[in-house]
């Protein structure tokens, strides 16, 4: 059994990865938001998890939450990720310096292994292949700010160990567009099954953007695997974690795809939408690295995927 951290605990990801690793019998700490109303996305009671409810700037002193030392820290606390915060300078950097916080609490635990989850937005605006060389050029405040945090997190850990001899390693994960269940509502994925099920209009952007997307079991997979795996963290630390290739293809595919699995009801015009804050993005991983250093790869297909979310929102679950 480990003893785990798991910071944005009742996130999208966070929450799914806590369940994963309960399930796994490892004893997981949970850190949410003070009065989070999102703490029904954890589970009531477990013997082996425990809530810490606490802001991210308070957490470099986690070891007086903490009793026990720790084998793993994921960091998934971030606020401001949304369309309009991403663009906020002043919002992104105060996420860079409670990250930082959140490192050193880490180190105090005693932690093996720190990840974080990074961006694609990192990238920027892209129209090739994405993968870890590739030099950044961030659109947005918030790539700019996981960007950031990416190049002050290394630098930390490599002074400690240098320092003091600390062998806490750093892992950095650019992760790209993810669905399923637990979503949030507004994601395009959501919206448009719930509206194409209503038989309801989509109005849509161009669409035209090449996109990839990774069902939320298979990303937790992933990180666990890069956490778990026995290879030593590579020098630069980075990972892409998306779906495969065979998955990459224009955003209106996918749209189409959720059409028809829908039964076809609804529909659904392009070009009314302006891009988000990073643009008219082009999301085209290599993900070759993180399958030659843990073997993982995707198992759900879209239409899999979509399956699952559609048969839950007929239930009444999503």
């Amino acid at each position: 059994m480990k003893r785990i951290v798991v910071t944005g605990a009742t996130s999208f990801l966070g929450s799914t990865l806590v369940k994963r690793l309960l399930d796994d019998g490892h004893f997981v700490y949970a850190v949410i938001r003070p009065a989070s109303r999102n703490r029904k996305a954890l589970p009531e009671e477990k013997e082996n998890l425990v809530v810490i409810e606490s802001k991210l700037e308070n957490l470099d002193q986690i070891d007086t939450m903490i009793s026990s030392p720790c084998d793993y820290f994921f960091h998934f606390g971030w606020d401001g990720s949304g369309s309009e915060n991403r663009k906020k300078q002043n919002i992104q950097q105060k996420n860079v310096e409670d990250s930082l916080k959140v490192l050193t609490g880490a180190k105090k635990l005693g932690c093996k292994r720190f990840l974080f989850s990074g961006s694609q937005a990192e990238y920027g605006q892209c129209p090739e292949v994405m993968d870890e060389k590739r030099e950044c050029h961030p659109v947005s405040e918030y790539g700019r700010a996981k960007r950031e945090f990416y190049e002050r997190a290394r630098k930390m850990c490599k002074k400690w160990k240098e320092q003091e001899g600390a062998k806490m390693e750093y892992i950095h994960t650019r992760i790209f567009s993810v669905y399923g269940s637990g979503d949030h509502p507004s994601s395009l994925v959501s919206t448009c099954l719930r509206t194409f099920l209503d038989g309801g209009h989509m109005e849509l952007g161009a669409c035209t953007q090449q996109w990839n997307y990774l069902y939320i079991d298979d990303l937790v997979e992933g990180l666990a695997a890069l956490m778990f795996c026995d290879t030593p963290v590579r020098e630069d630390s980075l990972y892409n974690v998306a779906g495969t290739n065979s998955q990459t293809m224009p955003l209106r595919n996918y749209v189409e795809k959720m059409h028809e699995l829908c039964g076809g009801r609804g529909d659904y015009t392009y070009e009314k939408c302006a891009p988000n804050a990073e643009g008219l993005a082009n999301l085209i991983p290599d993900t070759t690295r993180i399958y030659k250093d843990t073997g993982w790869i995707p198992k759900v297909t879209f239409e899999e995927g979509i399956c699952r979310m559609i048969a839950e929102i007929k239930k009444g679950r999503l």
